[in-house]
């Protein structure tokens, strides 16, 4: 602007005067700037007036977001741009609402964004329910952050949320090859259920491998838990092993049996210490309907699995694990524990209810995370004096 401005020579200003009226030299008292010189320009006055009419445009815009958060979150319904509503806020107030989704595909009918007055019944109180404590454990080469955002969804009904690292998983230190025992691998999740104070108990929610690992506790803990939830799960009858649920699928899985991948920690000769699998299958296996920041995610966190613990049979009784009431949620569109061996496990244990989760694959924590937490916060809720279902039990909720 400066260049521009010194290309303006004075003869040029005097020269475009109309005649009859020459403007006299400036003298040598008169200090005004060429700007004052030229003030009776419209471009100059032009161009503060846009400036003002901007600014005054986006004072005008945030000062009616901020009135309309407000009538919303007083119970009066107007639609709000959410993108704009999330570049304004009202000064002071902290953001409400729940994180938006990272995935990139199109969101189904089945798991709409929902406000978070509409993704739980305003209606719950947590001090009404048996227990508002939720024990997230993992399944197999996964960590507790697999759960990042059914944590959040239940952090904002109100629960109280711990999501363990099993030994070797996860930020666990503890060397996959070394483990020998599915109790070396349960310890972080036996050692939290052994502190607790007495009279106190939780939700154990398992996923994957994590179903052998709840209902392990539950046999040592059983009055510590008031719900078991097994989430595409191994739930596992008494004398059986994760090995022998896997051997109940019918035909051979070309998916998984090529995606493993066996590691002999101590030596070519001895039997395979760990499990892992290869990071070019890992979608079509577990990920086949989660978002790809999550995919990416998982394929940078997950770790071996530890063999031993596939192999224990469980011993289960009727006044330890079988005291627990336990819930099932199928996932449907799963590659790694497909639907049908889910039932068959169901059908071989029954648990007091079944659900299912339309659409999504082995990873419900990530493809379906609303529609999860929707299914957490319902069982949690049930009674206790709930009539079960009779054997089989049919699902009771498509979400």
């Amino acid at each position: 602007m400066g260049a521009l401005l010194s290309c303006i020579s004075e003869k040029e200003v005097r020269r475009k005067a109309p005649p009859g009226r020459r403007r006299p030299p400036p003298s040598a008292g008169d200090h005004r700037s060429l700007s004052a010189v030229l003030g009776s320009s419209s471009r100059w006055s032009k161009l503060g007036a846009s400036r003002k009419d901007r600014s005054e445009e986006a004072l005008i815009q945030e000062q009616a977001l901020a009135a309309a958060l407000l009538l919303q979150q007083n119970g009066v319904g107007l639609p709000l741009d959410r993108s704009a509503s999330l570049r304004f806020q009202a000064p002071g107030k902290k953001k409400e609402g729940l994180p938006r989704s990272s995935s990139s595909r199109a969101r189904s009918l089945a798991d709409p964004l929902l406000q978070p007055h509409q993704l739980v019944s305003q209606d719950l109180k947590i001090d009404d329910l048996e227990t508002g404590t939720i024990v997230l454990v993992h399944g197999g080469g996964f960590g507790a952050w697999c759960w990042y955002k059914t944590m959040v969804f239940l952090e904002e009904s109100g629960f109280k949320v711990i999501a363990l690292d099993l030994a070797g998983c996860g930020v666990h230190s503890f060397d996959t090859n070394r483990i020998t025992s599915l109790s070396q691998y349960v310890k972080p999740l036996t050692d939290f259920l052994e502190k607790l104070a007495d009279g106190e108990k939780v939700i154990l929610v398992g996923h994957d491998l994590g179903g052998a690992c709840i209902s392990f506790a539950m046999e040592i803990f059983p009055s510590k838990v008031t719900k078991a939830v097994y989430i595409a799960a191994a739930m596992l009858k008494s004398g059986q092993s994760t090995v022998d649920m896997f051997s109940l699928q019918e035909g051979v899985d070309d998916l998984m049996r090529q995606a493993q991948v066996f590691i002999y920690g101590n030596g070519p000769d001895r039997p395979p210490t760990a499990i892992d699998l290869k990071k070019s299958s890992l979608k079509d296996l577990m990920f086949n309907q989660s978002p790809s920041k999550d995919v990416a995610l998982a394929s940078v966190s997950m770790r071996p699995v530890p063999f031993a613990p596939l192999l224990e049979k469980l011993s289960l009784s009727v006044g330890g694990y079988s005291s627990v009431r336990r819930f099932y949620i199928e996932t449907a569109d799963d590659n790694t524990i497909p639907l049908s061996l889910q039932r068959a496990m169901c059908e071989a244990d029954s648990p007091e209810r079944v659900f299912r989760l339309k659409g999504s694959d082995h990873s419900p924590f990530f493809s379906k995370p609303q529609a999860l937490h929707k299914l957490l916060v319902e069982i949690s809720r049930i009674p206790k004096n709930s009539t079960p279902l009779p054997p089989p039990p049919p699902p009771l909720t498509q979400v």
